[in-house]
Formats: C-alpha cells, structure tokens, sequence
C-alpha cells in the first residue's frame, strides 16, 4: 500500500515538474523543475531495485548537469524572449511528436501488462543471492565489459582534447608557459635563489 502510494506520488510529480519545464517563463524556474523531475525519477528507480541508477541520476545530473544549466542561465545574458517566439509556430508538429511518443509508451505499457516478451521473466539477473545491485552492475562492467568501457572513456578524452583545442585562442601580448624550455634550462638561465636567514629583521639602513 505504502510503496504504490510512493509510486504515484513520484510518478505525478515528476509528469508535472517535466511539463513545467517547458512551460515556464522564467529559465531558472525551469532548470528548478528539471531538479525536481530528477529527484522523483531517482525515487522510482529506487523502488525498482535499481539504487544504482538512482544514485547516477542525482550524482550526475542534478549534481552536474542541472547545476551547469543554472549557472549557463544565470550567467549568460540570453534573451529568451527572442528564443520563444517561435514556440507557437512550431507547437503543431511538438503536438504530434508527443502523440505519438505517448501512443508508443501505451502500446509498451500494454504489452508488458499483458505479457509480452518479458512473461518468462521472473526478476532481475542477479550474480548470486548475496550480491547486491551496485556489486552486480561493476562485476559485469569491469570484467565482461571493461574493453568497451575503456573505449568509451578514450572517445570522451579526445572528445574533450578536440573541444580544448577548437576553443583555444592565443592572443598577443600573453605570456604562456613553455615546458620545453623549462626543462632544458641550464644554470645560466635559471634562477638562483640565495639562502635567506629567516628570524632577522630588516634594518632602516638596508632598506635605503
């Protein structure tokens, strides 16, 4: 009773805070909705099973990506109001788009209700009984998976060298650190720092 309880409780919340971020006028106010979407989606995940997911999803997105998004909005000096005023031309073609994501997500709803490929199913693939879901989830990552996971993790470092390298801008007058030079130096060019007696104050006489 308790746990459907929680179910619609989240399930409403979380349809009426996505809808609200499209709906409302002030950015920040959106970015707020979209929180709020986050936390009731961890909330249904957690009573799946998959604490896991939940954990990522406030982690990584109302940690980090919604928190950016606030800063981006608060920072920038966007005008939204130019941003909108297509938002009634292209209203037809969002409605149709949602009709039909909504009829497919019926269709899904209905197949699983009824049966569907997913009848046999009895829970989740567990690697034994005492494993726990995040246990589960690394032992498959990083044993049957670790080849794709350390691929994935190379695209994202070129992707992140490609975007520094596409955004820099060197610009005159600038000093810049030259590594090569640094470790080439020789006893000519580097500095020498003379002992310096600490405890001892400074005279008037050596100040002029």
């Amino acid at each position: 009773m308790l746990q459907g309880l929680a179910f619609y409780l989240l399930a409403a919340t979380a349809v009426v805070s996505g809808l609200l971020v499209v709906t409302a006028r002030n950015p920040v106010h959106s970015v707020l909705w979209l929180i709020l979407a986050f936390f009731s989606s961890a909330g249904l995940f957690v009573l799946m099973g998959a604490e896991f997911l939940a954990m990522l999803l406030v982690v990584v997105y109302v940690g980090a990506v919604a928190v950016l998004f606030l800063f981006v909005v608060m920072m920038l000096d966007v005008d939204f109001v130019r941003l909108r005023e297509g938002y009634a031309r292209y209203l037809p073609l969002g409605g149709i788009v949602a009709g039909i994501l909504l009829a497919e997500m019926i269709m899904v709803s209905m197949a699983v209700v009824q049966g569907g490929a997913a009848r046999d199913v009895t829970g989740p693939a567990v690697a034994s009984a005492d494993a726990s879901n995040i246990e589960t989830i690394g032992r498959v990552l990083y044993t049957d998976y670790v080849y794709f996971f350390q691929a994935a993790g190379i695209v994202l470092l070129i992707a992140m060298i490609g975007a520094i390298v596409l955004t820099l801008r060197h610009k005159p007058g600038i000093k810049r650190q030259d590594v090569s030079r640094q470790v080439g130096r020789d006893a000519k060019t580097a500095m020498e720092v003379k002992s310096v007696q600490t405890g001892v104050g400074v005279t008037p006489e050596e100040l002029r």
